[in-house]
């Protein structure tokens, strides 16, 4: 079939198999352009299909060599109908993996459930034994609790006040204000339980009792903390006290993985164009004015060279990992650079409908969500007719 674009607001409802294949292997090609990275050989990416979880999957295989086991939530394809993007991502990516002599397996059900950490404990040591490095990357806006079986939904929202500011339709470059009503009742609470640490803990609990993990493991999960102007409804928001609970929860963990000489960090990543992102108000904005900025100081990151960047010069150097005074990893740290922070500021009191596409990067945040989804990508023919039922290998 041919397969274009549906996009319905901050949502793509079609994915593209030849362009998703693509994304991933100019990423592969990336991580294979910046040599070697002595990091762990047995890797478990918990959320590995799109995103900071498929670049740190890409990362540690084609960049460490590792054997890697990815665990997502994904949609295949059915006959006039696409897979999801991280579907078509998983079969491009372990294509790639296998076709250099790569372990990767992927399991592909609810990360929150019982039910896929005992599957993923038992391919462990089925397949690898025990793991060096887990990854944390999950973005779901709901969780049924594996203990109590009730469903919690996460809602972007400020917490106390009412909170106005600018916002831009990316698909129109409207800019336009927005208003959202603080939290009530169980928001906070609800939102903690689906994006806070609970779930993580849970993880590094099952495989630490199953005996799979290896001498000094380390787990990493990912946060963000951005600017003053979205602090209102992102870091002070329902949002923010989840990734709160999170920061707190690898404290805990690395007490846990004390015995085993483990550790658990969180990396503070930068704004990034995600279906997560595109779907809060404001941040739209800032990311368009953030990349002009840093596209013109030449220290602009996707994802990939932002988790090339964090195993290469934080996680595996022989110097100690470099913390913040709140003990997290800054891979952000180019975006709040004071400079790029201060030309943000007041290019967003500038910023107009007629004014955005040339003092931000609108054309550049909408490319970034089309590739998502496997569309705009460079050397693709689009008017080709494409196989879109497509396996991924290991399900086979």
């Amino acid at each position: 079939m041919i397969i274009e674009p549906r996009v319905r607001g901050f949502i793509c409802l079609t994915a593209h198999p030849k362009g998703c294949e693509q994304n991933v292997i100019n990423q592969i090609e990336y991580i294979k352009s910046k040599g070697e990275i002595d990091g762990a050989k047995k890797v478990l990416v918990i959320g590995a299909s799109t995103g900071f979880g498929l670049a740190s999957r890409i990362t540690s295989a084609f960049g460490s060599n590792a054997a890697t086991i990815g665990v997502f939530f994904d949609k295949p394809a059915k006959p006039g109908r696409p897979a999801s993007p991280g579907y078509y991502n998983t079969a491009a990516f372990e294509q790639q993996a296998h076709a250099e002599g790569l372990y990767a397996k992927s399991i592909n059900g609810d990360a929150f459930s019982n039910e896929i950490k005992q599957q993923t404990i038992a391919l462990i040591k089925e397949d690898l034994g025990k793991i060096d490095l887990i990854i944390y990357s999950l973005a779901s806006p709901v969780r049924t609790h594996p203990e109590t079986g009730k469903r919690y939904k996460s809602v972007l929202k400020p917490i106390g006040e009412k909170f106005t500011n600018k916002t831009v339709d990316f698909h129109t470059g409207k800019v336009s204000e927005v208003s959202i009503e603080p939290a009530e009742g169980e928001d906070i609470e609800n939102t903690v339980t689906v994006m806070g640490g609970e779930d993580w803990k849970m993880w590094i609990d099952a495989l630490k009792n199953a005996d799979v993990l290896a001498e000094g493991a380390t787990t990493v999960a990912y946060s963000y903390i951005g600017p003053d102007v979205t602090k209102p409804v992102y870091r002070n928001g329902t949002i923010g006290a989840a990734k709160d609970h999170l920061e707190a929860t690898a404290f805990t963990i690395s007490d846990d993985l004390k015995p085993l000489g483990g550790k658990a960090y969180v990396s503070v990543n930068k704004a990034l164009v995600t279906q997560a992102s595109s779907a809060i108000p404001v941040i739209p904005l800032y990311i368009s004015l953030l990349f002009k900025i840093m596209k013109n100081k030449d220290i602009h990151e996707g994802c990939i060279e932002q988790i090339q960047r964090l195993y290469s010069e934080r996680l595996y150097t022989e110097a100690e990992v470099p913390l913040d005074e709140k003990g997290r990893i800054r891979i952000d740290d180019w975006e709040m650079y004071e400079d790029v922070q201060e030309e943000v500021a007041a290019l967003w009191e500038q910023a107009t409908s007629e004014n955005l596409p040339e003092i931000g990067d609108l054309e550049g945040y909408s490319n970034d969500f089309y590739n998502l989804f496997g569309f705009k990508v460079d050397g693709v023919d689009y008017e080709e007719e494409v196989e879109e039922v497509v396996t991924i290998p290991s399900e086979q």
